[in-house]
């Protein structure tokens, strides 16, 4: 049975929040409190903490990424405590599965509050750090579980996915969902993707590295899910933009001006930088992109309602778009065209209202013509202009490779599948004499061993994706966005963002699940 996001957000929800609550009631009334507090949440929190006599800014502290964890744990680890539960089992259940260990405490009879004046005295400072070193650690188990195979916190850095997700919206996405990825560099700093905070630097060594394994999962990528992995380009990265292409940096720049500017660094398929996009093309699927519109297999794919597309419009003299107009309906001037028409990026139903102003008299989808040649250097994957002359908007028609499937070995079908059959695939691949050699052994064809995604943004003339650096395969797949729980507007992770210019909560966007935003 696959599951929608919008059901997984539910589940989680259920789980994280709804469960404990079962047994933070009862819990309250053995407190001697009135029970019903444990049903709204913050104040809940904020009783339990005046419960146990803890500061009450651990609770600001839960609204930290990746920290936010360790401190709801260590609430829970603190008023379990206060129930006379210290031993390190006790505190282990807690730390991975309080939703049902409050239900036990809460409707056992023999377990009552104690307050923190009637609880046995702690013997010495070497017990009360040997306590806190515990929970600490129970804190860290149980959120690194939680983030490794159920689910992990997500930020929008960029304007690739808008309108759909916006900059600044904070996902959790499901691991759950295509089953989670055992970790492949299993020795690093728990809670971290790939840079220490603070001080910066590797959170990781790669001297152990494991195979890919993935656990079986809830359903497996549909075309159009929104996904996150790791973006395939980033085994190499800069330093000074360690989530820039590299590699189309050193064809900008020159290899030798890339390596003088900054420093080097290389990673392994799990801590590569995580991008996130919308699964156009699936394993063995045909993509095309003609004058802007997506083809699968000869059909044209799906447009969805907030997605951001770029129009030229043609007007009479003394056309005006107030700045509140073009605010208030996320309207972002690009330019003009080579007619000089004005060039909006906007969403299709807005699209549709500008047409009908007065003193417009045109308006079409601007493309980039077929045959044209991006010359400042954002080129199309393959990067290989001669025999594949594409574009962001006429582009293929490829194959995307899946498991089992075999190609010819040729000049044309290596330009598109040698990264794959030799990066991602881990074989030596060699071209002696007019002759490829795999592994060391003469060949004519290529079997694939894995099976691999075509990921684009909505944003078609604002996102990084598949069309410049290709294939995505499923050992690079992290998991499904599931559900914002928070989005604020401002500037993003990447610097200062054209559609976040109105501050504050996006209160409308809170706890919705990503299907829901996309209608």
């Amino acid at each position: 049975m696959e599951w929608s996001q919008f059901s997984l957000g539910i589940v989680f929800i259920l789980i994280a929040f709804v469960l404990p609550v079962i047994g933070l009631y009862k819990m309250f009334q053995k407190a001697g409190i009135p029970a019903w507090l444990a049903l709204i949440p913050v104040l809940n929190t904020w009783h339990i903490l005046r419960l146990t006599r803890r500061p009450k800014w651990w609770m600001a502290a839960q609204l930290i990424p990746f920290l936010g964890y360790i401190f709801t744990i260590g609430i829970y680890l603190e008023f379990v405590r206060s129930f006379g539960k210290t031993k390190f089992y006790q505190q282990a259940i807690t730390a991975v599965a309080p939703f049902v260990y409050f239900i036990y405490i809460g409707f056992n009879r023999k377990d009552q509050y104690k307050a923190p004046s009637r609880m046995i005295p702690v013997q010495g400072p070497r017990k009360l750090i040997r306590e806190w070193v515990d929970a600490a650690a129970f804190a860290v188990v149980a959120a690194t579980i939680i983030r490794t195979f159920f689910i992990e916190g997500y930020t929008i850095p960029s304007g690739s996915m808008e309108g759909t997700l916006l900059t600044n919206d904070y996902l959790f996405v499901s691991k759950s969902a295509y089953g989670a990825r055992l970790p492949m560099t299993p020795v690093a700093v728990p809670l971290v993707h790939n840079t220490l905070p603070i001080t910066g630097g590797r959170s990781y060594t790669d001297l152990v590295q494991w195979d890919y394994h993935r656990l079986p999962g809830l359903g497996k990528v549909k075309r159009y899910d929104i996904v996150v992995f790791n973006v395939p380009h980033n085994d190499t990265a800069m330093a000074d933009a360690p989530g820039r292409d590299y590699y189309a940096a050193v064809r900008n720049e020159g290899r030798e001006a890339v390596w003088a500017r900054t420093k080097i660094l290389t990673r392994p398929v799990d801590k590569k930088e995580n991008f996130i996009k919308r699964c156009v093309g699936l394993p063995g699927d045909r993509v095309e992109i003609r004058d802007g519109a997506l083809y699968v297999n000869g059909t044209k794919g799906n447009t969805f309602p907030h997605q951001r597309i770029d129009y030229k419009i043609q007007v009479q003299s003394g056309f005006y778009l107030s700045p509140d107009y073009t605010e208030d309906n996320h309207i972002l001037y690009k330019g003009t065209d080579a007619a000089g028409n004005m060039v909006l990026e906007m969403e299709q139903e807005t699209a549709a209202a500008i047409a009908e102003l007065p003193k417009v008299t045109a308006i079409s989808v601007f493309t980039e013509p077929r045959g044209y040649i991006d010359g400042s250097g954002r080129a199309t994957f393959p990067q290989h202009s001669d025999r594949y002359p594409w574009n962001q908007d006429n582009y293929g028609p490829l194959t995307i490779p899946a498991k089992g499937m075999t190609i010819d070995l040729n000049a044309a079908t290596l330009a598109l599948y040698e990264r794959a059959i030799r990066t991602y695939e881990k074989n030596r691949f060699e071209v002696r004499d007019g002759r490829y050699y795999l592994n060391g052994k003469p060949a004519t064809q290529y079997t694939f061993k894995m099976n691999y995604y075509w990921m684009m943004g909505d944003n078609r003339h604002n996102s990084e994706d598949s069309r410049f650096w290709g294939f995505v395969p499923e050992d690079h797949i992290v998991g499904k966005a599931s559900f914002v729980w928070l989005s604020y507007g401002g500037d993003g992770e990447d610097g200062p963002s054209p559609y976040t210019t109105k501050k504050g909560i996006r209160w409308e966007r809170l706890f919705r699940g990503v299907g829901a935003l996309q209608q």
